[in-house]
């Protein structure tokens, strides 16, 4: 398997890819047809040496990533509001101009307070709350090794908890066919194999990639820092505890790209219990949906180029030897 440096994530009845600097949202609207928008990627820090230091880059680029994934979900939503009366098609063009931009600027606070309360719930609820639970055992358990270790079993059963009640959804449950398809798609390319939906259904859809797996790995580093980082006072712990996120979002972030981009039989075991979780938080999509992840890819990324360097070969459209076929000599 040959990494693709390419991401995604599912959105409401659509899929983003990302891609460098810039990534797609592509939506299947309504009335059936795919809307497909691409928009330049903007990091929350301008610094490019910055972030090439390990650890620190992953900080930013986990906050990147909530950041356009709510901005990428708040789009794909209005696809299926309520349509705007007759009295708001007729606004008069200035006053339409000006309920706009007041728009707009409802739309930054409200993806500003949603990426605050994001982050804020999820340290609470996979940070402080193990914490809290286990506490109530110290006056029992006098081993801090064992306190720590408890304190992480709870964070696991948190979390494993989060994902078997969240998948029952209905309205997941289809969010996650997009991520299934999300999936496929980035396999079928970095397995040599062209994009089309033939091969994204056939494809997996797990991938060592999958932020799924980063959070696994978050909970893992989490762990073993708390393992061997203790002291006495209550609120030194809880300190260190939320002072201790953006480093173990930055070391998971690490082993993740690595995870992405090796095939040594270490990280591959090691990648094993994210992927096994990924069976929840992905699901199987149909055609229609593998149609709406091509999509997105093909906006952003040169699956054909990528193919013929890394691969040997290249394909070639209806014209030459066939749609979807390849040049004689391929390796697949």
């Amino acid at each position: 398997m040959k990494s693709s440096n390419i991401g995604g994530q599912a959105v409401m009845e659509g899929i983003m890819m990302r891609n460098q600097d810039q990534y797609s949202i592509a939506v299947r609207k309504p009335d059936q047809e795919i809307e497909v928008k691409v928009e330049p990627y903007k990091s929350v820090i301008n610094c490019k040496p910055l972030l090439k230091i390990p650890v620190i880059r992953g900080v930013f680029n986990f906050i990147d990533s909530l950041v356009v994934g709510i901005k990428c979900l708040m789009y794909s939503a209005t696809f299926y509001e309520e349509e705007e009366d007759a009295a708001k098609q007729e606004m008069a063009e200035e006053e339409k101009k000006a309920r706009e931009e007041k728009e707009k600027k409802e739309e930054k606070a409200m993806m500003t307070g949603t990426l605050i309360f994001s982050i804020v719930i999820a340290v609470a609820v996979f940070m402080m709350l193990p914490y809290f639970l286990t506490n109530l055992f110290r006056q029992v358990i006098t081993s801090k090794w064992a306190i720590s270790l408890l304190e992480s079993l709870v964070r696991v059963a948190i979390f494993l908890g989060y994902l078997l009640l969240v998948s029952r959804m209905k309205d997941i449950q289809r969010t996650f066919m997009y991520h299934g398809a999300e999936h496929k798609c980035i396999n079928c390319i970095e397995h040599g194999l062209e994009l089309n939906v033939e091969n994204v259904m056939k494809s997996s859809r797990l991938h060592k990639r999958c932020g799924t797996s980063f959070l696994f790995f978050v909970i893992i580093v989490s762990a073993v820092f708390l393992m061997f980082i203790q002291v006495e006072s209550h609120v030194w712990r809880i300190v260190i505890r939320l002072l201790l996120v953006p480093v173990i979002a930055g070391v998971s972030y690490e082993i993740i790209r690595l995870a992405g981009r090796s095939e040594n039989p270490v990280v591959n075991l090691l990648s094993k219990p994210g992927m096994a979780l990924q069976k929840l938080t992905t699901r199987e999509p149909d055609e229609s949906q593998a149609e709406v992840a091509i999509a997105a890819v093909e906006a952003v990324f040169d699956w054909r180029a990528f193919l013929k360097e890394n691969f040997g070969y290249q394909a070639v459209d209806a014209a030459g030897t066939g749609e979807g076929a390849a040049v004689p000599g391929m390796d697949a």
